[in-house]
């Protein structure tokens, strides 16, 4: 029943722009690291930021001068803004999440169902 819940995906024109959301759901004691990675027809997946639970954030070369991660600690809601969109930033995104199931442990690795972004004119 614990899952990342993912919205925000959609069609936009190059240099337009999208926002993601994802927060998690479910009996969580505790959510570590999260962000969001890609994943384009015959590509590898591709981290795109991350965000620590300190709001610590790291991006990707492509994403660093046109995309912002923001972590909110009130539901660990994680969100991506995406400026300048260019069709090569086509692909399916994907909500990552390290989250505490239980007190004790370690964390587990959770990931969205994915949601589609599209750049086209």
């Amino acid at each position: 029943q614990v899952k990342l819940v993912e919205s925000g995906g959609g069609l936009v024109q190059p240099g337009g722009s999208l926002t993601l959301r994802c927060t998690p759901s479910g009996n969580i004691f505790a959510v570590g690291q999260m962000g969001w990675y890609r994943q384009a027809p015959g590509k590898e997946r591709e981290m795109v930021a991350l965000a620590s639970h300190r709001s610590e954030y790291t991006y990707s070369d492509f994403a660093k001068d046109r995309f912002i991660i923001i972590r909110e600690h009130g539901e660990n809601t994680v969100i991506l803004q995406m400026n300048n969109l260019k069709p090569e930033d086509a692909a399916v995104y994907f909500c990552f999440g390290s989250l505490w199931v239980h007190e004790k442990g370690s964390p587990r690795d959770y990931w969205g169902q994915g949601t589609q972004v599209t750049v086209s004119s």
